[in-house]
């Protein structure tokens, strides 16, 4: 069970997305399924209107058997009690299955390191997710072992309390060398598999905030921090890119500049680089804050380190 109030005048399944853990389709099935209650009154359409304060109920039935199946897949455990797991994902791994990627996921690994004590809240082909980094993006992912745990982790992300710094080498050297990047992003009208900065009047997209920080000068790129105090989709990359200095290796955002070509390719460095250096958050049972953090892995070393000699 689900309770709290709408946060925000919305439609109802983007009200409820916005303040739960469940992702907006989710919340659109359990609504057709009869399981959401509005000020008492079962709710019967998505895009019904709901107004800022409305009390809400969330029947969530029990995990089904999961569709993914367990793999033992080796997982570089940060720390784990009954509640949480905290896990450093290696670039190249999908967090959950979907086309394309049906096995093979942290999901596969996590249901047979956890043999079924995973939070059912995010569904069959989801559970125990509270958030995600992409596919080729290494670091600190939080996964919820319970329901109770789902719900406070995930009201963290919702209200902004999580901490999350990235390390990134950029493009270029980012002028001022410090700054903060605040714009709108949203799904982009010529291709709807990418993210893009909208206008900030825009009604679509969410707001998102980047506070970055250049931390060495490179050959002609940047090794650069990023703390964000939004989690949006892809939300470094478009960012990055937004201000003229794409993530190095980013196929969707940036292209490798004509200097660095030669030493990205010697490298095979094929993925942007990026890395979720640092997490934290309050313990959603105990109460207790928690840090964590996750060194650089080996490819982004030694790009580093070579852009670094070259530019001595």
């Amino acid at each position: 069970m689900i309770e709290g109030h709408v946060t925000a005048p919305a439609r109802l399944d983007k009200a409820l997305a916005d303040t739960t853990a469940l992702s907006r389709a989710r919340v659109q099935a359990l609504i057709g399924e009869g399981l959401v209650e509005v000020d008492g009154v079962v709710a019967s359409s998505p895009s019904a209107k709901v107004v800022e304060g409305a009390q809400f109920r969330i029947t969530v039935p029990a995990a089904a058997e999961p569709q993914a199946q367990p793999q033992d897949i080796p997982l570089d455990i940060v720390f784990e009690d009954q509640h949480l797991i905290v896990v450093n994902k290696p670039a190249g791994m999908v967090v959950h299955p979907a086309a394309g990627n049906p096995d093979g996921t942290l999901v596969n690994a996590l249901l047979h390191h956890c043999v079924g004590r995973l939070s059912g809240i995010g569904g069959v082909a989801r559970p125990g997710i509270v958030h995600r980094i992409d596919k080729d993006t290494s670091g600190l992912l939080v996964v919820a072992k319970s329901d109770a745990a789902h719900e406070g982790l995930a009201k963290q992300f919702a209200d902004h309390s999580i901490h999350r710094r990235y390390l990134a080498v950029c493009a270029g050297h980012p002028n001022p060398a410090e700054g903060t990047i605040e714009a709108r992003i949203g799904r982009s009208d010529a291709n709807r598999k990418k993210m893009a900065v909208l206008d900030k009047n825009s009604s679509r997209g969410k707001t998102a905030i980047t506070h970055y920080k250049c931390l060495q000068r490179l050959e002609s790129a940047s090794l650069i921090e990023c703390r964000l105090e939004t989690g949006r989709t892809h939300q470094v990359r478009v960012h990055c890119a937004s201000i003229g200095h794409a993530l190095l290796g980013d196929p969707l955002y940036g292209r490798t500049p004509k200097p660095l070509k030669p030493i990205v390719s010697e490298l095979r460095f094929a993925r942007q680089a990026l890395h979720a250096a640092e997490l934290g958050f309050t313990h959603p049972i105990t109460g207790e804050t928690m840090r964590f953090e996750a060194d650089l892995p080996p490819d982004m070393r030694e790009l580093i380190d070579q852009l670094g000699r070259f530019n001595r």
